[in-house]
Formats: structure tokens, sequence, C-alpha cells
């Protein structure tokens, strides 16, 4: 059986002007046919036909870096991204703990460089609202958190651990060590629910694939496994952030955990509104510091050459400008050691590489390394007055998340999420990838799109050439949205010149995304229907 739909727009550099897009059905179904609608129903006279009325038809999203557990209990637990300040953060927790009175409490997104005491709640602030419950709230980033003290009771030595506070959010492998805690309360059932929820909500967002990023430190091997038994339409592919030393080790791992490779959030460092990305200088707000090192020059080392002999995606992630420092010194000496094309084979990835200079970049270029990134990070930090400023100073603030330079240097760019950091939502993402903070460090409408498309099917081992996009032989995973004037982009060094509509250009139109964003009708992934 075929599917045959008409009267649209579809995103397709095969045909520009296509109105009319045919798939075959299944699980195996593939774009089979595009062109105009009067010549699609001769073509096809028997197939099932969907009138789209206008809509505009595009390959569907893959978000590159989420944590689906934890991006479900935000959205059937507490999210405290809406909160504007300390009284309204602990106002919030109130009401959801009269709500729900059983159990833990589970937040997360309080965010206090937006507050105007830029001061997080307290442990004592905290016992005084949900007194003898255990309660863990994480910061937006989720490199540290807030804790009541039923939930620190738990957690054997916290006390003498590293990041530990009394009253303060916890960092380092004190947080690690309560968020450990935190997770062995949650039920089975609060699990599953919040992972189902998370699925659903990236398949209402056009997302037909995530990259999952697990680890020891994030979710755990028991929320790892759960995440792989997921019966869902949206493709999960799994990333295991544990580091090896040999490629025996590397293989043993792959196979017990069943990951696509051992990268995703191996972490170097944190992230800079913990102050636990490292810096070669301290901190602007923080003197005393320059961040944390997780792992050392030879342990990184390690891992790439480990992983590079077994043939196998590494990655890490890596924020501050000594955690690239560090990366890049490893992967050259890993291209030394074994060449720069098996280097390159393996599709190695680092995520977030935030503070990365021109030669870092040419070098990560020259080895097919990947930069998956997330560009809401500077539509929600960046800028003179934002959080990235008020930790580094304007002048390294702005130097940050350089997708321009990125792409300019033959980077392979995956765009994501980091979900719940941010939210699911991958037309912001494109939006915040061309309407970048910083001059010259945005792209174009369409090198954004197709980071958020093929680049991030690319970045998760799909290098057919085809799959994330809509041409002759492409699986069938489309989305079909409601969106106003298409437009076709452009270089966006100018933000003048973000949008064309220049018709020569033989390039698929977008939508002009200055305004409301387009609305996801149907999601669909490989023949079987996501969503709508």
């Amino acid at each position: 059986m075929t599917t045959l739909l008409i009267n649209g727009r579809v995103h397709s550099p095969a045909a520009p002007d296509a109105t009319a897009i045919a798939f075959g059905d299944g699980p195996d179904g593939a774009v089979m046919w595009l062109g105009a609608d009067d010549t699609a129903r001769a073509e096809f006279p028997d197939a099932v036909v969907v009138d789209l009325e206008g809509a505009f038809v595009a390959p569907a999203f893959v978000d590159s870096h989420v944590h689906l557990t934890a991006t479900g209990l935000s959205l059937t637990g507490l999210d405290l991204r809406q909160a504007t300040s300390r009284a309204h953060c602990l106002a919030l927790l109130a009401e959801h703990a009269a709500a729900h009175p059983d159990g833990i409490i589970w937040g997360s997104g309080w965010d206090e460089s937006g507050w105007p005491d830029r001061t997080p709640p307290s442990t004592a602030e905290i016992d005084g609202i949900v007194g003898n419950r255990p309660a863990y709230l994480s910061r937006v980033d989720v490199h540290s958190a807030v804790t009541s003290s039923a939930l620190r009771s738990a957690a054997t030595d916290l006390g003498s651990a590293a990041g530990f506070d009394p009253q303060r959010p916890l960092t380092a492998a004190a947080h690690h060590l309560v968020r450990a805690v935190a997770r062995q309360m949650l039920t089975p059932r609060q699990r599953r629910d919040a992972q189902h929820a998370a699925l659903d909500a990236a398949a209402a967002r056009g997302i037909a694939a995530v990259h999952e990023c697990g680890g020891p430190d994030i979710g755990g091997r028991e929320d790892w496994d759960s995440v792989r038994s997921l019966e869902h339409g949206v493709q999960i592919t799994g990333y295991w952030g544990e580091a090896v030393d040999s490629a025996a080790a590397a293989r043993e791992l792959m196979a017990s955990t069943g990951a696509a490779g051992l990268a995703g959030d191996l972490f170097v460092d944190g992230a800079l509104g913990s102050r636990t990305a490292w810096l070669h200088q301290p901190y602007t707000d923080a003197g005393h510091t320059c961040g944390n090192r997780y792992l050392d020059s030879d342990q990184i080392a390690a891992h790439l050459h480990a992983c590079t002999e077994a043939g196998i995606p590494a990655g890490f992630h890596v924020i501050g400008d000594a955690a690239v420092s560090a990366v890049t010194a490893a992967v050259r000496q890993t291209a030394e050691r074994f060449g720069g094309p098996a280097v390159a084979r393996c599709g190695h990835r680092l995520e977030h590489l935030e503070m990365v200079t021109a030669e870092q970049a040419a070098d990560l270029g020259r080895w097919g390394v990947i930069a998956s990134v997330q560009p809401a990070f500077d539509a929600l930090w960046g800028g003179p007055e934002g959080m990235y400023a008020q930790r580094l100073g304007a002048e390294r603030a702005a130097l940050l998340n350089p997708f321009a330079l990125l792409a300019s240097q033959g980077v392979p760019l995956a765009f994501g999420s980091d979900s719940p950091v941010t939210g699911l939502d991958p037309w912001e993402t494109v939006r915040a990838a061309v309407r970048h903070r910083t001059p010259g460090s945005g792209i174009s409408a369409r090198a954004a799109f197709s980071a958020a498309t093929r680049g991030a099917w690319r970045a998760g081992g799909a290098r057919d050439g085809v799959t994330g996009t809509l041409v002759p032989g492409a699986p069938a995973s489309y989305a079909i949205w409601e969106t106003g004037p298409l437009e076709i982009s452009t270089p966006a060094n100018d933000a003048a010149a973000r949008w064309s509509t220049d018709p020569r250009s033989r390039v698929p139109a977008l939508p002009n995304l200055d305004g409301a964003l387009p609305r996801c009708l149907r999601t669909v992934h490989r023949g079987a229907v996501l969503h709508g």
C-alpha cells in the first residue's frame, strides 16, 4: 500500500517545488516519489490519499541529547523552570508537596541567575516546607541540587564528599551521591510513566528519534536498562558515559550495555551555571575557583585510544575551555597514534562544546569529531546580561557556542536539547541557532534545520546519505506542520538576510521563524504514526 500526501508544501532537495509526496507503508516504508498533485494521482491511483490542505511536510526531527526519565519527571512532576524568584520557587514546592503528599518530591529547573537576589533556596528553607520528606530539586543544568535533610541523611558519607555544603546546593560527588539515593526512591511505575511522557512529548513536537545519554552518575544502570526495554515508536539510540582504558574493556562494556557508543555524558567537567565547568581562568563571579575536573588527561586519552582501537564511538561532556583543551589534545594524540581516518570512522562526539577556539575547531573538523550542541543554551543564557556573562564576564561569554565557526571548519553539527535542561522544541532550537546572541556566531536556517535532522541522524550512526531527508529511497520518517509562509534561508551572518524568497536558489523552503512557531499535526517514523 502507498500513502500519498497531496496539496502540501514539501521540504525536499530532490524536488523543491513538490506539492505531493508518496510513501511506502510499513516498517520498511520509504519515500517513493515527489512531484505535483495531478501527476501524483495518475501515478498512484490506488494510494491512500491524505490532503494536507497546504500544510508543510518535512523530515522528522532528531534530538541528539536527552535524558528521558528526568525529562518525564519534569513533565509529570515539579517543573521549576517557571520560578521567577527564590520565594516563587519555594511557593511552587509548597503547592506541589500539598498536592502530592506521598513519596519523594522530585523537582528540576530552578535557575537563580535570573532571580532578583540570585540566591538559591537553602536546606533549611526546603525543610521548612517538606518537613521529613525526601526532596530533590536540581538546578536547570542538573549539575547541582538543593535537597531536604531527609534525603541528605539517606546518603552514606555525604558529608565527606567533594561538593558538600550543609545549606547550599550540592555539587560534584556530593550531588552524584544524593541523586543516586533519590533515584532509588522512585517506583518502577513513576519511572515508566515519566519515560513514556517524555517520548510522547517528543513525538508531539515532530521528533522521531532521540539520543539518550546515560551513565553511572546520571541515571544509573537500572534506569538505563528500563529505557532500553521501552516499547514506543520514537527511536532511542543510547550512549553510555563510562570511561574505559582498553579496547577489550570497551567491547565488553558495549556488549553488556547495548549502547551505540561509550559517549554522551562522560563528564570531563560540569556546567557554567553551577560553576563546575572547568576553566583556564577563574569565574568572574567566583574568583576562587576554576570549576571541576572529573577526568584527567591520561584518562581522556586512554578512553579515546580504547574506543578508536575497538572501532566504536567515544565522546565526552565538555563545556569549559580547559576541558575542551584537554579533550582536543587527546584527540590529537589519538589521531597521531591510529591515523586521522581511523578516528573519523568512529564518529566520536563531544557534547555541548561551548568554549572552543578556531584552532581547536579546525582540528575537530579535520578528524570528523561531531559536535552535539544545544542552541537553546545561547537563547536562554547568552547576551551581555545573561548567565554566561555573569559567570564569565561579557568578553568570554561572547565567544560561547560559536556555531558558525564550527560549521566553517567542517565540524559535523548535531542539534539537541539536553532535555530537561531545555525543552523538547526543535523549531525553537533552529531559531536559536539562527538568532545567536553574538553577531556572526549564528548559522542559516537551512544549516540549522539540517543539524536537527540529517546531522543528528548521522551523529547517531545513520550514514547512508538519505536518512533525514525527503528524497526517493529515504525512510518514511516525517512530520506534518501547520505553519505560515515558507521562505528560503540564506547565511545568517547578516541578521537582515536570514530569510530570502528568491526562487532561483532551488533550495527547499522553510517556515519563517520570526513569528509563531509551527504546530505539529502528525509525526511518522518508518511508516508508523507516532502522533496525530
